[in-house]
């Protein structure tokens, strides 16, 4: 991996040539490069915030990767905040509990076979639910992650825990 002049603190950020690592989509990485008036990657700080605005919440959503398990906890509750903006879709407490489970095991209260055993059986129910209201969720919830994300990056830049 090539070294960057990443910030220490304050600054949620990566680097264009930490992203490239990654093999990004054409098109996002054509959109990012020319958002930020660039034709190369290179070792600039680039704050994820900056990525979000330039391409969208799933590209940033992708550009997680280059943290591995740096902020694994934030990013575990942040995809569980999504998943509960749409619970009110989900009909099977199947689906319900494991939200709960994987809340708690994110903050150390369950361990991995609660949450293994509670993700097998929600599986179950959303196989059983097929993926109908998951493509209507998923598109009503983009603005609300959106901001979301901001939220826990505000957290992670300030040194504030993050919660949901």
């Amino acid at each position: 991996m090539q070294e960057s002049n990443l910030p220490e603190q304050n600054v949620f950020a990566t680097t264009l040539n930490q992203i490239r690592e990654y093999d990004p989509c054409e098109d996002g990485w054509e959109k990012l490069l020319s958002g930020l008036n660039k034709t190369a990657p290179d070792n600039e700080i680039l704050p994820i915030r900056r990525i979000l605005e330039i391409n969208g919440l799933n590209d940033t959503l992708w550009s997680l990767r280059v943290f591995g398990n740096q902020h694994k906890r934030e990013f575990r509750l942040f995809a569980i905040w999504c998943a509960k903006q749409v619970k009110h879709l989900m009909t099977d407490q199947r689906s319900l509990d494991v939200l709960d489970v994987a809340e708690k095991y994110a903050n150390g209260q369950a361990a991995e076979q609660e949450l293994t055993t509670a993700w097998g059986a929600a599986e179950t129910a959303a196989l059983a639910a097929g993926a109908a209201a998951g493509a209507a969720a998923g598109a009503a919830a983009q603005d609300a992650q959106s901001s979301e994300l901001l939220r826990m990056i505000d957290c992670i830049e300030s040194g504030t825990k993050y919660e949901i």
